[in-house]
């Protein structure tokens, strides 16, 4: 019901567009009717000319994909690039091929036709807006409104508050707290500051509060941490305002209000890609992506839909993964990307050269791996084929299939690694290191640390032992791990896999480490209870783990640095063949004996 409602709202959009095509053409022609000397059909032509050069070219730039419902200013600028590109091209044709009607004309047309069409997007959202806020009006009239208290009474806060007042909601503002000493007793949007921060607590029994609201997009993750502090203290939920663009665009129901999480309180900064240099490179391309179902192949697929490939295909072998992520990017971008799930174990080598050929993408994202660090070290023989054979069949495939750019998902665990993990992703980078050659298929690989509640991660352990009430289990208390948040790393593989340029062994900038124990700390804090509630326990190293993790063995070994957060490490290379065959003899080990020739072989080669 849902693809039909978008299906007949573009329908509607196109022929409103349309007649207002033909309203501007009459309106012209009613203004120049003493000027004009051709027959009438020749102005009739004209309309048929440039509506149906604006349908074609409004198809082929998805610009009725984006429906008006929340109209911005990116729309409204892909709709006038769209119209003057339609005008340019009816005005050579008419009047420069087959000389139809005057230029005045076109012109005239050209001015009502700019007025109409974007004012009919603004018209349709201004009626949509008006029709949800009744809809929640009567959702929430016979409710309580959430008294909120906002944080911030900066550009931020205003920004917040007047798209507030804008429309029926379900929060009342209540007061604002601001740390400024120049805005107290101040009053924004005729909501008065009440304080600062630290009055939070007073502010809440006073006015007896049921929320309070981060206001402030910019603010350090140490002011964040301070203020869940405060908010703790005084027993209120504390969350902050949906993202600038959803308040812009009037979407503020409070389901989108985010919760603060742990990668708040770690301070990771936005990452800023090269949006141009990416889109140039994948806009209309293929683009393959295998373990597309995980963490990080999911993200990845997110990401690089946003620069409009042709066609993105789902590579995994978990159905209800696949099934998952390709539900979702369905449902969001509908036919304006062809999007192909197949199913394919990468030990399947067959199977995977049959995909690699019938999709022959441009670029393609291997993200698909065992990464669990105990259950490799029980299981090595399977680490083994999956991560090492596996990699090499979607590289040799790659390869055949005459593919742009092969970048292959990494970790910091291949650096001098301990355990059988890190030391079949080591193997793995040297065998798509080693099948680089100039002029054919630009091979690299990306390497980072751990991702913020990636499945696996020690992020949805600790939240399921808070939930549980404890206590909160930590290998040791010493340890230490570089953290990366999943989009930020999803981000950087794309923004490293358009610089490659083949043989390359990218490091991406983790930030400073952070200590386990703190983090438990931290996640503890956010679920509103104390170290006296919820205890932290040491446990012992698991077989395999290290106190600290590397990105590289020798930190000069830094070649350079190629974008923001972006490093090219020196990277040894080793012969195929050599690191094949050691490989395959592995499969002929005993467990034991096997790990420990693994990981004494991704020590020396590194």
């Amino acid at each position: 019901m849902k693809a039909f409602s978008r299906r007949r709202k573009a329908i509607l959009l196109m022929l409103a567009d349309t007649a207002c095509i033909v309203l501007a053409a009459l309106l012209a022609y009613g203004l120049l009717e003493n000027y004009i000397n051709q027959p009438a059909v020749f102005y009739i032509m004209m309309i048929g000319i440039t509506a149906g050069i604006y349908l074609l070219v409004g198809g082929i730039r998805h610009l009725f994909a984006n429906l008006p419902d929340y109209t911005g200013v990116n729309e409204i600028v892909s709709t006038v690039r769209t119209l003057s590109i339609a005008f340019l091209l009816s005005a050579i044709i008419s009047t420069g091929l087959i000389r139809l009607v005057s230029m005045r004309y076109i012109l005239l047309m050209y001015f009502f036709s700019m007025t109409f069409i974007p004012g009919i997007r603004i018209i349709w959202r201004g009626v949509h807006e008006y029709h949800e806020g009744v809809t929640q009006r009567m959702r929430t009239e016979d409710k309580g409104k959430i008294r909120t208290l906002v944080v911030g009474a900066g550009e931020g806060g205003s920004i917040f508050i007047s798209s507030l007042m804008r429309r029926p909601n379900a929060i009342e503002i209540v007061g604002i707290v601001d740390r400024d000493e120049s805005k107290q007793c101040s009053r924004l949007m005729d909501i008065p500051v009440l304080g600062k921060e630290e009055d939070i607590p007073d502010l809440v029994n006073e006015l007896h509060v049921d929320q309070v609201t981060i206001a402030i997009p910019s603010l350090k993750a140490s002011d964040m941490e301070r203020i869940l502090d405060i908010c703790n203290q005084a027993g209120v939920k504390v969350n902050q305002m949906p993202k600038i663009e959803d308040v812009m665009m009037g979407k503020l129901s409070v389901n989108r209000f985010r919760d603060l999480d742990v990668c708040d309180l770690l301070g990771r900064d936005e990452v800023t890609l090269d949006n141009e240099l990416i889109c140039d490179k994948i806009k209309g391309k293929t683009v393959l992506i295998s373990g597309a179902g995980g963490s990080i192949g999911s993200e990845i697929c997110r990401q690089v839909t946003r620069f409009e490939p042709a066609t993105i295909v789902l590579l995994g072998h978990g159905e209800n993964s696949i099934y998952q992520i390709h539900k979702e990017l369905s449902g969001r971008y509908g036919n304006a990307i062809t999007i192909e799930p197949v199913i394919a174990d990468v030990q399947d080598r067959k199977r995977i050269f049959h995909v690699m050929e019938q999709y022959r993408p441009d670029y393609v994202f291997h993200a698909a791996a065992h990464k669990h660090v105990p259950l490799m070290e029980w299981n090595p023989l399977e680490a083994v084929k999956n991560n090492v054979f596996g990699s090499k069949n979607m590289a040799e495939a790659a390869k055949a299939a005459g593919v742009g750019s092969f970048i292959m998902i990494s970790t910091d665990k291949a650096v001098r690694p301990t355990n059988v993990m890190g030391s079949t992703k080591r193997l793995a980078e040297m065998i798509v290191t080693a099948l680089n050659e100039p002029g054919q298929t630009n091979f690299a690989a990306v390497r980072f640390g751990n991702v913020l509640g990636s499945r696996g991660s020690v992020i949805p352990l600790f939240k399921d032992q808070i939930a549980k009430g404890g206590p909160v289990t930590v290998t040791d208390f010493r340890m230490i791990r570089y953290f990366m948040t999943i989009p930020e790393a999803s981000r950087l593989v794309i923004q490293a896999g358009v610089l490659a340029r083949g043989g390359e062994i990218f490091i991406l900038d983790m930030g400073e480490p952070v200590k386990i124990h703190d983090l438990a700390k931290k996640m503890i804090k956010l679920s509103g209870y104390t170290e006296e509630e919820i205890p932290i326990i040491e446990t012992g190293i698991r077989p395999g783990e290290k106190i600290y993790e590397e990105l590289l063995a020798d930190r000069s070994a830094l070649e350079r640095k190629v974008y923001d957060k972006i490093f090219v490490g020196k990277a040894s290379r080793y012969p195929l063949e050599e690191t094949v065959a050691f490989a395959t003899n592995l499969e002929n080990l005993p467990a034991e004996e096997l790990k420990d020739t693994l990981i004494n072989y991704a020590c020396r080669h590194q």
